[in-house]
């Protein structure tokens, strides 16, 4: 089963090869209609070829090029009123030959649509009757039967993700602009959302330096927070951890002869409170801390405590 399953990824791979090394100024110029375009990029396409351009279709919605899927069959029942004269077309067929794709090329032409069809032959109808043509043609399906369409719509499927990649870069789209488009997803809350509003401000643990060992441990607990701020609000000297605690434990299991300077972490990470979360995260995983202090690193001032839990 495993010879199997390397021998599809082998395949597959060949096949993405295989169409990259195709790629010609026609791709360019897709791309260069697409951004002159004022109206929306439609998607169409049937059976296997129509769920590859549902997803094409989703991923150029969601990174700034309004989309929407047409089913071929629909459209020519009624859903060809959905396309505007100034939208662009892309039809998916590996054969070039589909029949309800076929039907619905008359009306959008009349109707002055750019046609970009992407297909597995050249000299096709479907190819020969669009603006432009990407070509994903490859040797071999995966399929044993060299029947089922498996290759062929990995090929259509980078092909389309190039093409919303390639509009990204062009129109430089940022994290901001993917998180307004996902704000109901944890990407979203994290490239929106800033610290201020998630970080914790209530009875923060803040102990003096001169504290004994056993008031360092009793205010550690009852922060609830797995470390402790040394100093005042307007005058922070560092942090001590629990990670610190245990680290001084196994250096003097006598407690009488530890003290708070000697473990602290004198210059601990400061992040400003109107930093947006994913920011802030990123520098978390970087350093490889759980837990971060929210405020004013030159003023020496902490407002609040900011926690992830996994690093």
């Amino acid at each position: 089963m495993k010879d199997i399953a390397r021998r599809v990824f082998d395949v597959e791979i060949e096949s993405l090869q295989q169409v990259a090394e195709m790629i010609d100024d026609s791709f360019s110029n897709v791309i260069e209609a697409i951004l002159a375009s004022r109206g929306k990029t439609v998607v169409t396409g049937i059976g296997k070829s129509g769920l590859i351009g549902k997803k094409i279709s989703a991923t150029l919605s969601s990174t700034g090029t309004s989309s929407f899927f047409l089913h071929p069959g629909e459209a020519f029942h009624g859903d060809l009123g959905m396309v505007g004269a100034d939208d662009i077309v892309i039809l998916i067929s590996y054969s070039g030959e589909t029949d309800e794709i076929l039907k619905i090329i008359p009306y959008l032409k009349w109707n002055g649509n750019v046609l970009i069809g992407i297909t597995g032959q050249p000299n096709s109808t479907i190819a020969k009757n669009c603006n432009y043509h990407l070509n994903i043609a490859i040797k071999h399906e995966a399929c044993p039967l060299k029947l089922a369409p498996t290759s062929s719509t990995t090929a259509a499927l980078v092909m389309g993700d190039a093409i919303a990649v390639a509009l990204m870069e062009v129109r430089g789209f940022q994290p901001a602009d993917f998180a307004r488009f996902h704000p109901g997803g944890s990407l979203g809350r994290k490239l929106l959302i800033r610290v201020s509003s998630l970080m914790r401000t209530d009875n923060l643990p803040y102990i003096s330096s001169k504290a004994s060992f056993t008031e360092l441990v009793l205010k550690m607990s009852e922060g609830r927070l797995g470390m402790v701020i040394i100093g005042e609000p307007d005058k922070l000297e560092g942090v001590v951890t629990d990670g610190d605690l245990r680290r001084a434990l196994v250096t003097n299991a006598d407690t009488t002869q530890l003290h708070i300077r000697d473990m602290m972490t004198r210059n601990p990470v400061v992040v400003d409170s109107e930093e947006h979360v994913s920011q802030v995260e990123q520098l978390m995983m970087e350093r490889k801390i759980a837990t971060v202090l929210v405020g004013s690193s030159a003023e020496h001032r902490v407002v609040g405590v900011y926690q992830i839990y996994s690093v």
